[in-house]
Formats: C-alpha cells, structure tokens, sequence
C-alpha cells in the first residue's frame, strides 16, 4: 500500500512513538494526578513533559497548553469558550467544519453573526480585507492556517497583526501546520492556536492541543474532576486543570511526546522533503489530460495536492486508486466552503499528501496509476 493520505493522519508512526505508547501502557499505566504513588507520579511526569515540549514548540507558557482529543475539540473549546450572544465572528473560505458547525449552532442559538472573507484569485486572504471586515461588534477571528483542500498557507502573521491592532483575539487553525511550519503564537501573531497531535506532530490518534495567550481565557467545554481542589464542587481556575476534566490520555500523550521530540529536531527538513516529493506529484499530475489541480500553482503551500477529473467522478478515482494500492482521500474534505469556491461541490476531490515516509518510488509510482486510470 502506498499512503498518501497524511493531511488525514500520519502513517505509518514513527517507532519511537510507539515504544512511548507501550512503555506507559505496560511499566507506569496509572492516572496521572489522581494519587501520591509512584506509578501516578510518573505518568504525571510524562504529562508535564509533553506539556513542557509543546510550550517550547508553540512559544506558550506550560501551563496554558491544553491537551485535547483532538483538533476538533480544541476548536470547539475556543469557539464555545470565546463568544457570547450576538458578537460577530469572521472566518475564512477554508474552514473545517469543525469551526463551521459549532458556529452554525450559535448562530441559531445565540444569534451570532458569521462573516466570511473572500481570497483572492491565489486563495490568499488580504490583511486589508480583514482590517475592513473588523467592526465594533466582532468577537472573534478564526483562521485556518493552510487548507486540507488546496494546501494554500495564509499570511497568517500579517493576518494576526491586524488583529492585535483592532484588539481581536485570533483563533489559527493549525490543522495542517503545526509540526510542518512555525506556528508559536507570537509567529502567527495569535492568541490560540488548536492543532491534532495525530498528523505533522506524529503523535498518535486521540490527541491535540490548544494553546493559549495570557489575554484570553474561554469558558471550559468539559467540567468534572481534576485531582485538584476535590473539596470544592466549582471548577478550579487554575491552569491547565480549569480545561482537562476527566482521565487524560497518557499512552497518546506518552505518544506525543516522542512526536514532538522528533518533529522539534527536524522539522524543517521534513518539510522541506514533504513538499518537494509534493512537488513532483504536482508537475507529473499537470501532464495528465482531463485532470484539474486545484489551488494557484505559484501560492505557497504544504504538502498537499488535491485533483478534479474533468469528466468523471472524484469518488470513483479515489477507490480506484484504493484498489490498486494507493490510499487517498476522496470527497469534500469537510471543508464545504472551500468546495464552494472552487466550483467543486458536486464533483468533491481527490487528495494527495505525502508524509516523512513517502519515497520518491511511491510518488512516481502513483502518477503512473492515475494516467493509466484516465485513460479513456
């Protein structure tokens, strides 16, 4: 089987992600805060140590990275968390529906207002369309940092800095950054940043993390016990306990650490690697008749790729690819308003996103299958 389907997850893990995961499970799989044994203490330690990896990795204080399920809820917390009844939100083309929905409901519950920028023809976002957009009433930006359609990548920082001049807090989604670009919170000029564990930072499923300024402080999603302040039935302010009620995930966060570790050492390289073999899926797709590649050519992008037979159906492309070895991501990408801009709603997508395993072979190998499936 060839992968090419990490903007969904990254696969295979690397082994020392592994190891971590087994490790904790078999020589220290207690529940880490919830007793004074040696076992809790260590898997507690594990906790502080992935935390204190993420703070460094994300430019934020230890205790104002959250550990999540996922990128998901991290968007979540911080949407439902941030706004209150009739603020203004804006939002880009790009959103996941993990930013859409929770805003669908608080628009018919709470009577929001929901802005959506438009790009321009690259599908780059303005600072000067945003600074327009902004009015007295907006309470919230909410940006996607690349999309997991075309891979575009905002100019995030100039983006936040327009933010911090009309004093909005800015939510990035780094779905598909975080562990391939800098994405510290003074980079992106952000005030939280959501992202998975489970793609660019290796980690294992059932992972993620948001990170938090010290200028905001959202209303928790989840209430219940935190090993602390248990004399009191009120959810205790103090960070990061106010966020992480309930068992926290310690193989997935022993997982993560090793991620993250490796991911710090070499990220850029990785990259780097990513978008070169990206590269020349793109160029090989481009001779193919009858295939559209979506996004600008010339726009700055991860390692994504993300095609349109002229005349024929997305789908069946994808389990095409599926029965002859290649995995692939078929469909809308839960990303509608991007499908809505392009023009490809009815017809969906075919994506292509190599990882740090992904050999020159396999990408070769896959551009061949795909001028031999369209043939007429």
């Amino acid at each position: 089987m060839i992968y090419l389907d990490n903007a969904a997850t990254s696969f295979p893990k690397p082994p020392q992600v592994l190891q971590a995961m087994t490790d904790s499970l078999r020589h220290f799989g207690a529940n880490p805060g919830r007793g004074g044994h040696h076992l809790a203490l260590q898997a507690g330690r594990t906790v502080e140590k992935c935390r204190d990896a993420a703070a460094r990795l994300l430019g934020a204080k230890p205790e104002r990275v959250i550990f999540t399920r996922n990128c998901t809820e991290s968007l979540n917390l911080a949407i439902l968390g941030m706004l209150h009844k009739e603020d203004e939100v804006i939002c880009s083309h790009g959103e996941h529906n993990a930013v859409l929905r929770p805003l669908e409901r608080l628009v018919s519950r709470d009577g929001i207002t929901v802005k959506l920028l438009r790009p321009d023809a690259r599908g780059l976002l303005s600072p000067d369309v945003l600074r327009k957009a902004i009015t007295g009433r907006t309470g919230l930006v909410i940006l996607c940092h690349a999309s997991n359609v075309t891979g575009v990548i905002q100019p995030m920082r100039e983006l936040g800095a327009v933010c911090r001049e009309r004093g909005v807090p800015l939510l990035v989604d780094a779905a598909q950054t975080a562990g391939m670009l800098d994405v510290t919170l003074d980079s992106l000029n952000a005030d939280m940043i959501a992202m998975p564990g489970h793609k660019g930072l290796l980690g294992p499923h059932g992972t993620g993390l948001l990170a938090l300024r010290d200028s905001v402080r959202p209303e928790p999603l989840i209430l219940g016990g935190t090993g602390s302040a248990s004399e009191s039935v009120r959810q205790p302010e103090l960070l990061p306990d106010r966020y992480e009620s309930g068992t926290l995930n310690l193989p997935g966060i022993a997982g993560l650490l090793a991620g993250i570790e490796l991911v710090t050492q070499q990220r850029e390289a990785i990259h780097r690697r990513e978008c070169a073999l990206n590269d020349r899926l793109r160029q090989q797709l481009a001779g193919i008749p009858g295939l559209r590649i979506l996004g600008d050519e010339h726009a700055p992008r991860v390692a994504i790729t993300a095609v349109v037979p002229v005349s024929g159906d997305s789908s069946a492309l994808a389990d095409a690819l599926d029965a002859t070895g290649v995995a692939v991501r078929g469909g809308l990408h839960c990303a509608p308003a991007m499908h809505s801009w392009l023009g490809t709603m009815r017809s969906g997508a075919v994506r292509f996103s190599p990882g740090p395993y992904t050999t020159v072979q396999e990408i070769d190998d896959t551009a061949a299958l795909v001028a031999r499936l369209m043939r007429p």
